[in-house]
């Protein structure tokens, strides 16, 4: 093969590169002579990761639910790598900040419209009895959904509704004590915390806390107010962002309302969710008014939040 101009180029700036770190460069090309092919199954190690399902049950429909679930969490994942990746840039600008945000809610729309599959895509009778033996094991307990909440908005806007304004200046500690999320996850008879809660509590919480000190200046909602008083058009970023808020605090958990309604609406009696969460009060966003940005709603669309998506999914339902 011709040592074309462009190739002695690279093998010179090669050289650049390892004679600054104090290395021979010979020594590299010679592992790149005898490295074997990169292949698409080794590179994101794809037998490991169909290996990951180990249903606890024969019902052939308790790997479909597995399956959902770590779809989801990937996409959190995607979601908390454009967090950190916002929050992080020292040189952060509006372009930068909206073009993250849009990102993360496209992750947040594929999990919104793929829904359909823990709605429609497994029959009733495998899950009421497959889900008896994930106790206490719920889909409250995912971590990385709460520290999108935590890197979203000002940690106030996580406290339940009824505390919030009371607490608005509270410190992070305080405020943690009346998140919103422990009081979804209260036994229905008792009004008691329930193992699937202490067991969340008691891995995450330290984790929680330090995140929300560290992204107390650098949340969404500080960044966007820092970015808008610098003088800065923030017209598209606010669009997104009121997006963001629709797709975490209104579409996600009424996808999950409306697959509750699905299997454990029972007349007269509801079922309880695995780890007896009290999903009745805690999915519906009209009951939480849970808003990352009320700086960006009017009054009245605050005061109907959520309220039209839930009619229409109990419409859709009957």
């Amino acid at each position: 093969m011709e040592l074309t101009p462009q190739i002695k180029e690279k093998l010179d700036k090669l050289q650049e590169k390892y004679a600054a770190m104090g290395q021979d460069m010979a020594a590299y090309l010679d592992g790149l002579l005898y490295a074997d092919f990169l292949t698409y199954w080794d590179y994101i190690h794809l037998d490991t990761l169909l290996s990951l399902q180990s249903p606890k049950t024969p019902f052939p429909d308790e790997e479909i639910f597995i399956m959902y679930h770590q779809i989801t969490e990937l996409y959190f994942k995607l979601s908390l790598h454009e967090c950190k990746q916002i929050a992080e840039n020292p040189s952060l600008t509006v372009e930068f900040f909206t073009e993250r945000v849009r990102r993360i809610n496209a992750y947040f729309n594929a999990l919104t419209t793929s829904f359909e599959v823990m709605v429609n895509g497994m029959e009733k009778d495998q899950f009421l009895k497959f889900r008896m033996s994930l106790l206490p094991a719920s889909g409250f307990q995912s971590g990385q959904y709460r520290m999108i909440e935590i890197c979203a908005t000002n940690f106030t806007q996580l406290v339940d509704k009824s505390k919030r304004e009371e607490l608005a200046n509270a410190d992070i500690e305080t405020q943690f004590e009346h998140i919103y999320w422990k009081f979804g996850a209260t036994e229905l008879a008792t009004g008691k915390q329930t193992l699937t809660l202490k067991q969340f509590i008691n891995k995450y919480a330290a984790q929680f806390l330090q995140l929300a000190k560290d992204r107390k200046e650098t949340n969404f909602s500080a960044l966007y107010h820092k970015l808008a008083n610098e003088g800065n058009d923030v017209t598209a970023l606010a669009d997104e962002l009121r997006k963001l808020d629709l797709y975490v605090n209104v579409e996600w958990p009424l996808s999950h309302y409306k697959s509750a309604v699905r299997y454990l609406e029972r007349d007269p009696v509801d079922i309880a969710a695995t780890g007896g969460t009290n999903w009745q009060k805690y999915l519906p966003p009209r009951f939480q008014k849970r808003i990352f940005y009320p700086f960006l709603w009017t009054e009245e669309q605050m005061e109907e939040w959520g309220k039209g998506w839930v009619l229409g999914v109990l419409k859709d339902l009957k």
